[in-house]
């Protein structure tokens, strides 16, 4: 067989596009895949993407796909970022918009025909480009893979889910403008309680499904967790594989990143603590011999804001400093605002900023992941690699990378983890940790034990390479 031509389609990809862990792995991963095989990556051009910053130019590839009547002309473009070879699809109705899904808290109207063009952009791309595999994240990309089979692409598909919650359900009525035939309105293809959903299209067409961590993989196959495609995914358990994400230690690695005051690492740990006064004076948060504890994320019921703010008011009467940041529905925030107003030693930042959020996790003691349920997470990778030792819900990739802490350490990853999720378990979990804060010599070894512990994305390439090898 030929080597191994792999196109590899997101809806975003850092750092051009980027919303969260989705973006950040859509990067990371074909990054490191390109050491070993020919990869491309494909996105949207939107419109507040920098063309000219990024070298971003047209290839003089175009087409035109007619859906429900109306023609939507797609040009194809190309830049090289950090060795990266990506294309980029440019359509009006896809890309124009100011947001990559819609506002915070919502989706456009017309994200069902955006993603449509999307997935006949990608499928396109396969035949046009000469690509032999196709690897898909996500609903927004999910039907690409039904796309691609009516055309009677036959090479091997695979298609990651990195949060089963978000599944792209629509009206069953909206099928003609997507340029999908009827066929795949049956019980084991498209169709769902009446509806539409691109994600089980995918998991259908697929030759491989995977997950983004192994206990996702097992849990998404229960009632509580499968979000309605339970059953589904247990009929297809035989092409479902869990395989835990990484991060790039070009990016992520306190020795020498741009954003910090200091370097430091497992062996030279002494610039973390000018990285957490630094931090300090910058968010006007005193007490330096206080720990420092943060969360970084999207403030949603399933990142546990409901439980974080529960506990709020109990954990700063402790002697501690607390750091948020992030974005999301407006409940939270406005709660988190108010709790702002009445507490000097809590620090809070709507939005989202790459630089501070580097300087989040080099400043931290602990880092707070008290997620209902969590697909993966990149953050307490992050966390760790930065030495802020993580408090997390014992669910999905949490569960595979945050163990105990151990004398032995044989498990890599340490912290403090909560097997049920309420206030009560959480709090403990944050006393123990404030415990360890007072044996220094304790929670030096701890930090140092997961700051040396390798959550690399070239261990997932390595899983990844392995199982498209198998498929051809």
């Amino acid at each position: 067989m030929k080597e191994i031509r792999l196109l590899f389609a997101a809806a975003e990809i850092f750092p051009f596009a980027k919303s969260g862990g989705l973006g950040d792995i859509a990067f990371a991963l074909p990054k490191a895949l390109r050491k070993k095989i020919s990869t491309t990556a494909i996105m949207p051009l939107y419109g507040f993407i920098d063309r000219e910053r990024y070298g971003i130019a047209p290839t003089g590839e175009h087409f035109t796909v007619t859906l429900d009547g109306s023609a939507h002309d797609i040009e194809f473009f190309h830049a090289q970022y950090d060795g990266m070879d990506i294309f980029f699809v440019y359509n009006d109705t896809l890309c124009d918009r100011e947001y990559i899904y819609g506002p915070p808290g919502e989706g456009y109207g017309d994200n069902d025909l955006r993603f449509a063009i999307f997935g006949h952009s990608i499928a396109e791309a396969v035949e046009r480009f000469d690509f032999n595999m196709l690897h898909l994240n996500d609903w927004h990309t999910a039907l690409a893979a039904v796309i691609a089979r009516d055309k009677g692409v036959k090479h091997p598909i695979v298609y990651t889910i990195h949060n089963l919650v978000y599944q792209g359900v629509f009206d069953a009525r909206f099928m003609k403008r997507w340029g999908v035939g009827d066929t795949h309105f049956h019980i084991d293809d498209m169709e769902y309680y009446g509806y539409l959903n691109w994600m089980k299209g995918a998991i259908a067409h697929a030759d491989i499904v995977t997950t983004v961590s192994p206990s996702y993989a097992i849990e998404i196959q229960l009632p509580e967790f499968g979000f309605g495609l339970d059953g589904f995914l247990r009929k297809h358990s035989d092409k479902l594989v869990g395989i835990l994400n990484g991060i790039d230690y070009d990016i992520f690695d306190p020795m020498r990143d741009p954003s910090l005051d200091a370097s430091f690492g497992p062996s030279s740990i002494r610039g973390k603590n000018r990285c957490k006064n630094a931090f300090l004076k910058e968010a006007s948060l005193k007490e330096k011999e206080w720990p420092l504890i943060s969360f970084i994320g999207r403030f949603s019921e399933q990142k546990g804001l409901d439980i974080l703010i529960d506990s709020i008011g109990e954990l700063l009467g402790n002697e501690i400093n607390l750091a948020i940041l992030g974005d999301g529905e407006s409940r939270y925030i406005e709660a988190l605002k108010e709790i702002e107003a009445e507490n000097e030693n809590f620090y809070l930042q709507i939005g989202y900023d790459e630089s501070l959020s580097h300087r989040i996790y080099a400043a931290s003691d602990f880092f707070l992941m008290p997620s209902i349920f969590e697909p993966c997470g990149l953050a307490q990778m992050i966390a760790m690699r930065y030495g802020a030792i993580p408090v997390v819900h014992a669910v999905g990739g949490l569960r595979d990378t945050v163990h105990p802490i151990c004398r032995t350490r044989k498990i890599c990853g340490e912290g403090f983890v909560f097997e049920s999720m309420d206030s009560k378990s959480f709090l403990a979990a944050i006393s123990e940790a404030l415990k360890l804060y007072k044996k220094r010599s304790s929670l030096q070894k701890v930090r140092r034990f997961d700051m040396e512990c390798d959550f690399s994305i070239e261990k997932c390439a390595k899983k990844y390479l392995d199982l498209y090898e198998g498929l051809r």
